[in-house]
């Protein structure tokens, strides 16, 4: 299945791109489940990124390998494919999109996934969506133009 979510800020793709580290995504980690970051390599291709995520009775790992990046003169991208994924999930490819607007610029996820069986990917769909739906606002607030810029 597909998610694609975009959200319009104020500053430069490669102000955002500069942006994208391990504070930033602590930042964009929804409440639930809470999540601890075991290694946090980068954006960058062969970088890895390592999570637990914790259910309360149980915990699950979750590692995606950095398969691609790449910047041109109008976005940049990278792409986290997942290497070892919870247990609800049988395929992960998420892009990570930073493209220019000229006055700004706009994030987009895309998201692909599977999960084990046919059923609980439409089970799936709308957790997965209010979890990326969570990040917009804290896009926004992030990567706000400053008063003095």
């Amino acid at each position: 299945m597909k998610i694609a979510l975009q959200t319009s800020v104020e500053q430069s793709y490669l102000e955002v791109k500069s942006g994208f580290d391990q504070s930033l995504f602590k930042k964009l980690s929804p409440p639930f489940p809470p999540v601890r970051v075991l290694r946090f390599d980068g954006s960058r291709k062969g970088d890895f990124v390592t999570l637990e995520l914790d259910f309360l009775f149980f915990r699950q790992k979750w590692t995606s390998e950095i398969t691609e990046d790449r910047t041109t003169d109008l976005e940049f991208y990278f792409v986290d494919w997942g290497v070892e994924l919870p247990f609800f999930l049988k395929k992960w490819k998420h892009t990570h999109r930073v493209i220019s607007t000229g006055i700004g610029s706009v994030i987009r996820d895309e998201i692909e996934f599977e999960a084990p069986f046919g059923l609980m990917n439409y089970l799936l769909y709308p957790v997965l969506w209010v979890q990326f739906a969570y990040r917009k606002p804290v896009y926004r607030k992030i990567f706000k133009r400053s008063a003095t810029q």
